[in-house]
């Protein structure tokens, strides 16, 4: 007689919980603790100089101040367009099929882009040992009245951001498919009708970054523009502080508007590319209100007790 073999499945034991034990990154505290200590040593240097920060308030708003932050958005504005509208230009022309106005575009680039900045500054507000005389037929003057700081730090400033522009542009039409451009001439567009409503509407997620960019950076380039006498933000700031003998502190001054006006125009910025970025991203980038609002909620439930259940 055989006996009868128990088939019944033993009761399945659950596997033992695992214990994740966290990784401890000693080199993150440490870089931490020499970066909190460098901090408190820069700040430990500058509250023991000799610097009297309580005028710096008052000289934020001063008008002199002012009228250099003015002057300062204002030239960086007309030569960011006058340097957008070159730029095109000359994109244009180096992707041309015609040997001279490439080459013209690319000699452009390459001059404007290899030189510095103040040296082009000064070439042109120095341009009367050169060109006298201005003779364009129907106006006729001398170049010391024509050339003033303004117009030398618009030429300057305008013409050497062209070649950058330039090469923006350029890079934006490239990465638009070279479809998009057989279709439209298919449909009987023309070229400048095909660039104007096909090609740039699409290069325009390549250009605006990079451009918004340029921009900030023109704000703070234009600073040189005081080796040309024009009165911009830090030749007001120069012009007090050799009277009131307060250099450090008009620094800051300057400093401070500087950092403003960067911050506003860099929120303009995303704005600017949040927009031009629908179609292309399926979800678009939250805005910093909605991160404010998110961070905002997530505090207030982290800080509301639990119900009991």
């Amino acid at each position: 007689m055989t006996d009868t073999v128990d088939k019944t499945p033993a009761p399945s034991v659950p596997p033992e919980q695992i214990k994740a034990i966290p990784v401890r990154h000693y080199g993150r505290w440490v870089a931490a603790a020499v970066v909190i200590a460098i901090l408190v040593l820069i700040g430990i240097a500058f509250s023991n100089a000799k610097i009297n920060y309580s005028i710096i308030p008052d000289y934020i708003t001063d008008g002199t101040i002012l009228s250099g932050a003015w002057h300062t958005l204002y030239i960086s504005v007309l030569a960011m367009a006058l340097g957008l509208v070159l730029g095109v230009i000359l994109a244009i022309m180096r992707m041309s099929s015609n040997p001279v106005t490439s080459t013209v575009a690319w000699f452009y680039v390459w001059f404007f882009r290899g030189t510095p900045v103040l040296v082009q500054l000064l070439l042109w507000y120095n341009i009367a040992l050169v060109f006298p005389i201005l003779n364009l037929g129907f106006y006729k003057d001398e170049m010391n009245q024509v050339m003033t700081p303004f117009l030398a730090a618009l030429l300057g400033l305008g013409l050497n951001e062209a070649a950058y522009m330039s090469e923006i542009v350029r890079a934006g039409i490239q990465s638009v498919d070279e479809g998009q451009t057989e279709a439209s001439h298919a449909l009987g567009m023309t070229q400048g009708k095909t660039l104007r409503r096909v090609i740039l509407p699409q290069a325009m997620r390549v250009i605006v970054p990079p451009t918004g960019n340029e921009f900030i950076n023109m704000l703070k380039t234009s600073s040189l523009a005081y080796v040309v006498q024009f009165n911009e933000l830090i030749k007001r700031a120069t012009d007090i502080s050799s009277t009131s003998l307060a250099v450090v502190e008009m620094y800051f001054v300057a400093s401070i508007w500087y950092l403003m006006l960067t911050t506003v125009f860099s929120i303009v910025q995303y704005y600017i590319e949040r927009r031009y970025a629908r179609g292309s991203s399926r979800s678009l980038p939250p805005t910093p209100l909605q991160r404010l609002r998110k961070n905002l909620s997530q505090w207030a439930s982290f800080r509301r007790p639990e119900v009991a259940r």
